[in-house]
């Protein structure tokens, strides 16, 4: 299958005028690689090359027929769907042709709406089918195959090269995608690599949507006719066009407004849009990707977002786990950013004491990387010399929220706790030595770090340790 994402349409026919109309019908629509040849011969040779999605063939042609052809591509090419676009108006033809193999069955003259919608069925079978292959490809594999790609996103863990993996599998659809995740996680990024995968020839325009009301949002992306509104003196392209044969990354789309959402839903399902001011449909071939830090179902359901929309944009759907759910990553960023930080201040990289990723560890991140990011440049920015001091992380930090996982490991104790005590109700002191236990081990044996998390100071949880350590406990 071809890399550059967009996958070529073939149409075969011995008459000229044909293959010329059909090929501008479909490039007017936005289907922008259409090869056309009038001689059957031609096309084995072609499609041993492995470039093409799909392909429309007339079945009264000299040399090799159309149903040659057909039986020929059915058995040797399965993943492309053959249309077959033919004067012969006769039902017995048409069915010896569906079964056969065929996708479709057109009859000359075919209206234009009527070649588009088949030929666009047909790309998208030829990309499910790839994506499939893909699919399985990287679940036996479970490595990139261009992790390249993925070079401005500093991990080790797991959950993100799962991401990364499926990634992958959709690039090349060019179908739109929808990055869900908390703010911070790193979102534009992972469109930017959905990009750089997708492999196509335009560029990467990105547009933060969150406060852009209707008339601002078709500006931007539509943009307007001269004299469309007062102050319009000259026409203006909109951010569509500079993503012309590229990707459109539309962040916060939750915040888009109702009549947005309307405009937004045509441009997914006609790939036209209307320039301000003008009566007069465009174009458009840029992949569009939207991220969002909100939930789109529950929206939906709310009707606070268009359930087609949401649909329409989640023909795929990518996770980005938030940083508390990456904590292998913690010491990473941390290098990272200190490195960065160090650079930007004309400092020397400062060291730190080990504890430091023990406590960032155990912070839950309501800002992600961008929090941390933001931790770390503000404590190089004061660090004058000597070992990174831990006091400006504490105090940003201040008192911390319980990590993740400490609802099933304190459920886990106390049920503990309840069998062996055959169900009496706690005492205070018993309670008390629970909570520390967890918080230990929470923190990693940090006393610090789980005095933060029980709201003691250092010095009464130091003292509570050496009461149970005199007792015996």
């Amino acid at each position: 299958m071809k890399t550059s994402g967009i996958i070529p349409v073939l149409l075969v026919d011995d008459e000229s005028h044909i293959l010329l109309s059909s090929e501008s019908v479909l490039r007017f629509a936005g289907i922008r690689e259409v090869r056309a040849v009038d001689d059957s011969r031609q096309v084995l040779p072609l499609l041993d090359q492995g470039e093409i999605g799909a392909v429309v063939l007339d079945l009264f042609m000299p040399y090799i027929s159309g149903k040659e052809l057909l039986a020929t591509i059915c058995r040797d090419y399965p993943h492309i769907p053959v249309i077959v676009m033919t004067a012969a108006d006769e039902v017995d033809t048409a069915v010896d042709c569906m079964r056969a193999g065929a996708f479709d069955y057109l009859v000359k003259p075919v209206e234009n709406s009527r070649l588009i919608s088949s030929v666009k069925r047909a790309l998208e079978i030829c990309r499910l089918k790839q994506q499939v292959t893909d699919l399985r490809d990287h679940l036996l594999t479970n490595r990139l195959k261009r992790p390249d790609a993925f070079s401005t996103i500093i991990t080790a863990s797991p959950k993100m090269s799962a991401v990364f993996q499926y990634c992958e599998v959709i690039a090349e659809s060019l179908q739109p995608v929808i990055i869900i995740g908390e703010t911070g996680v790193g979102k534009e990024l992972i469109a930017k690599a959905i990009h750089d995968l997708s492999g196509v020839r335009g560029k990467f325009v990105p547009v933060n949507i969150a406060g852009l009301d209707d008339n601002m949002f078709s500006d931007t992306l539509f943009g307007h006719k001269k004299g469309a509104f007062t102050g319009a003196d000259q026409a203006r392209s909109g951010l569509i066009t500079k993503a012309a044969g590229g990707t459109l990354f539309l962040d916060e789309i939750g915040d888009l407004s109702e009549l947005s959402q309307v405009k937004l839903l045509r441009l997914l399902q006609e790939q036209e849009y209307y320039p301000v001011g003008s009566d007069i449909p465009l174009v458009s071939d840029s992949r569009i990707v939207a991220a969002t830090n909100r939930n789109l179902r529950e929206m939906a359901e709310a009707k606070t977002f268009r359930n087609d929309l949401y649909f329409r944009l989640c023909s795929h759907q990518v996770l980005v786990p938030p940083l508390r759910e990456r904590g292998e990553d913690i010491p990473l960023l941390l290098d990272f950013f200190l490195q960065a930080a160090a650079q930007i201040f004309r400092k020397s990289t400062p060291s730190y004491p080990a504890e430091l990723v023990t406590l960032l560890t155990s912070y839950n991140f309501p800002g992600n990387i961008r929090e941390l990011k933001a931790m770390v440049f503000d404590a190089v920015a004061r660090h004058g010399s000597g070992i990174l001091s831990l006091e400006r992380f504490r105090e940003v930090i201040g008192t911390m929220p319980a990590p993740t996982g400490h609802e099933t490991l304190l459920s886990e104790r106390l049920n503990d706790w309840l069998l062996e005590s055959r169900g009496r109700f706690p005492k205070v002191r018993e309670v008390e030595d629970l909570l520390i236990d967890v918080a230990m081990k929470l923190a990693k044996g940090n006393q610090g770090i789980a005095a933060s998390l029980l709201g003691f100071t250092r010095q009464t949880l130091n003292k509570r340790l050496k009461i149970r350590k005199e007792k015996g406990d």
